[in-house]
């Protein structure tokens, strides 16, 4: 997020010299995370800052004919579960109806130009970019724009993938790693009602599943782009019930960038597996060097003055490098009526990116690219008891569980000239435009060592009461030592059926985000905050509530229909190029949600995913905020899709996918707006044999000239009109194509 002020603040600058040591203690030590009924049937002792998302029984293990219960650490199963092309049926299993399981088939199905876009099969969640490839996507759901990550927590074989404290935003949330071919479906859940769901997680959630054996293949595609990608990967069976496999993806794209993003991708995975996800182990290592150009957001008047093309750029310097080595593992075993599941992580990152948003706004010779690097150790790991209870007609779920996460992290941000590093920082004048110029000393820079402790320890209970009554609910709190701080969240969910194969769901809660550390510590500077300009908030409470419906009444067709509201207590905002926090006013969300499947054949699937919302600041009390108005910069009315999913039709498959995200404002007052996008991606595949297919692929089919991404800010582009406020875009790619030959062995 940039400026989205029509004006400039000035921040102080602060010592280069030496690192600040943000020793923060964040622990969930007295957290308690539970499932409870309406009754109080158990009690509840601790959950902490959520190392990954312990998600609601949303899963399905199509092979094993088994319902997973993800909660980080293994699985349960029970039966009955109808798997469609695109998502499981949850209708007699679900404990909100805004929560489900996007299947492996739609993944392979869907037109999906980069890896962020298989996330928007989540219904009402909108990808996509800012800067080109090779960085974290910007969300879009409910009404919210979640930045790189800020609400939505998103984690891949139980990884969190969410980084706190990150260099470039709260919450940063990069899937450049991930090889699809090696994922076996979704879970997702929106809105604070799970008791296990934590930091990042208020809005949504998302859980990416890696299969425990993939085909052997070797794929090439190659695009009009510039993009193409090669990739090889194969199981191997060690014994009846262990497997091993490897898969190897290096990918290119330029995209239709002046000059060329030049994105280059190496990635790697390994894993080996034995036994069954509720009874077995397994070991995943992965790697991931990615690097190329950006192509940030410009301004309008850049292009409008012939200074460059639409899709140029006036800093071709601007790009980004980064490396990613995880090591993961799961244990499970389970006996007639218990069952225990562990999991731990290490994960090794680093990253530098170099950023040019302002251009000539603070430095007027050297221009105001950054640098911002970082590196960071992740390791953590969770550990659960299941115990199954019956008491007459009544079952019970109880599980006791601990997790814990630990970031050792080195950040820092410094003023750069063609990705040079400046012999010099600049401190700015009162001002806020002219910049002096000193030596090393004196510095608008800043580094800084990180460390945050995550511990927690929780217990869930779901409860079965009739056929047509189940409960899930308890409290949740956090409590970072350091801080003094504790946020006790009551959630809980009541569904009633199904009748008439109808199930409905009332749901409320309350969660969290948490902030930069740095920001709260005021270890770099601070901006945009109240007239007393006290230290931005660590943890910001969420309320969030939901009233929904799921339905198979209609043959062939399940539905479901959700409306919702969500209040803060502050809208945070983090400013990638300043290194700088923004606490701003309470703000409310309210909408519906609406999603269908139809198949009307075997191999026939119509989908279409609906959310509306209506997002605005609390205007209680604006003026403390300094705030014009009471629109949300970047929270969307509207965001939609249609989809067409076909599967073994004879030999041929594929799928047509319009996304739309509606129109936004730009800033508070409302008199900026963008129109946002529509786009058609189609895909058409042949299988020649069982073992050589082909498939084409075409995004943007109606060559849409729009906004990937648009925001209002100030800007300095040296054409004579000095500092001036304008809308800023990165545009849409324009209409392409990509044709994929596969070959099984």
């Amino acid at each position: 997020m940039k400026k989205l002020l029509a004006r400039r603040w000035t921040a102080p600058c602060r010592k280069c010299e030496g690192l600040v040591h943000a020793r923060e203690w964040r622990s969930w030590g007295s957290v308690i995370t539970s499932r409870i009924s309406l009754a109080a049937l158990f009690c509840a002792t601790g959950a902490g800052a959520v190392a990954q998302v312990i998600s609601p029984p949303v899963g399905q293990s199509e092979q094993a004919g088994a319902f997973r219960t993800e909660n980080g650490t293994g699985a349960v199963t029970v039966s009955g579960v109808l798997v469609t092309a695109s998502r499981v049926d949850l209708l007699g299993k679900a404990v909100t109806a805004s929560q489900g399981k996007v299947t492996e088939e739609e993944l392979k199905l869907r037109p999906s130009y980069r890896i962020g876009q298989l996330l928007e099969s989540v219904p009402g969640l909108v990808v996509t970019a800012h800067s080109g490839e090779g960085k974290a996507y910007q969300y879009l759901a409910r009404g919210f724009n979640l930045d790189h990550g800020t609400d939505i927590a998103n984690f891949i074989d139980d990884e969190p993938i969410n980084r706190p404290t990150n260099a470039h935003g709260q919450g940063y949330s990069d899937l450049n790693f991930i090889i699809p071919q090696v994922l076996d479906g979704l879970e997702y859940a929106k809105g604070p009602y799970y008791p296990s769901i934590g930091d990042f997680g208020d809005v949504a959630s998302v859980r990416l599943h890696v299969a425990d054996e993939i085909p052997d293949q070797i794929i090439g595609s190659a695009g009009t782009l510039g993009d193409y990608n090669a990739y090889v990967g194969g199981t191997h069976e060690l014994s009846p019930d262990g497997r091993v496999y490897g898969a190897f993806e290096y990918a290119h794209v330029d995209g239709p960038f002046v000059p060329g993003n030049d994105f280059r991708k190496y990635a790697g995975m390994a894993r080996y597996s034995h036994g069954a996800a509720a009874d077995g182990y397994d070991v995943t290592i992965q790697y991931y060097k990615g690097d190329g150009l950006f192509t940030t957001d410009q301004p309008v008047r850049a292009v409008r003055e012939g200074l460059i093309s639409r899709y140029g750029t006036l800093d071709p310097t601007d790009g980004n490098r980064s490396e990613r080595l995880s090591i993961s593992s799961h244990y499970a075993v389970e006996g007639d009526d218990w069952a225990f599941t562990t999991n731990a992580y290490y994960v090794r990152s680093r990253q530098t990116l170099w950023n040019n948003f302002t251009h000539f706004l603070e430095d007027h010779v050297n221009g105001d690219q950054e640098q911002q690097d970082e590196t960071r150790d992740l390791a953590g790991g969770a550990a659960a008891f299941k115990l199954k209870s019956t008491f007459g007609s009544i079952t019970s779920d109880t599980t006791v569980g601990v997790q814990g996460r630990y970031d050792g992290i080195y950040v820092d941000r410094r003023h750069t000239l063609m990705r040079e590093v400046l012999d010099y920082c600049e401190q700015l004048q009162p001002d806020g435009v002219t910049a002096v110029k000193y030596n090393i000393g004196l510095s608008y820079c800043s580094q800084d060592l990180v460390k945050l402790h995550d511990v927690g320890l929780y217990v869930e209970n779901k409860t079965v009461w009739t056929r047509w009554l189940r409960t899930d609910g308890g409290p949740f709190s956090k409590t970072p030592f350091t801080r003094n701080v504790t946020m006790f969240q009551p959630k809980g969910s009541l569904a009633l059926g199904p009748w008439w194969k109808t199930e409905v769901y009332v749901s409320a809660g309350q969660g969290f985000h948490s902030d930069d550390i740095r920001g709260v510590s005021g270890t770099v500077p601070l901006e945009g905050l109240q007239g007393n300009a006290t230290a931005a908030p660590f943890l910001v409470k969420a309320d969030g509530g939901e009233v929904g419906m799921r339905t198979d009444i209609i043959p062939k067709t399940q539905i479901q229909l959700a409306a919702f509201y969500i209040h803060l207590n502050s809208e945070f905002v983090y400013d990638q190029d300043q290194g700088e926090d923004q606490a701003g006013p309470p703000s409310k969300r309210d909408g519906v949600e609406f999603s269908a499947q139809y198949r009307p054949i075997q191999w026939l699937e119509l989908n279409t995913d609906l959310s509306f919302s209506h997002a605005r600041f609390d205007t209680s009390n604006l003026a403390a905020y300094g705030d014009a108005g009471s629109y949300i910069p970047l929270a969307p009315d509207f965001v939609g899709s249609f989809g067409v999913l076909v599967d073994n039709l004879g030999p041929w498959y594929g799928g047509l996918q319009v996304r739309i995200l509606g129109s936004y404002p730009l800033v508070p007052d409302n008199t900026e707006r963008d129109a946002g996008y529509s786009e058609t991606n189609v895909n058409v595949g042949y299988k020649i044999n069982s073992h050589l297919k082909v498939q084409a692929e075409v995004f943007n089919l109606f060559d849409v000239k729009a906004n990937a991404a648009a925001f209002y800010y100030v800007t300095d582009i040296h054409d004579g009109l000095g500092p001036t406020a304008d809308h800023q875009f990165h545009p849409l790619e324009p209409i392409s194509g990509r044709f994929t030959v596969t070959a099984m062995f």
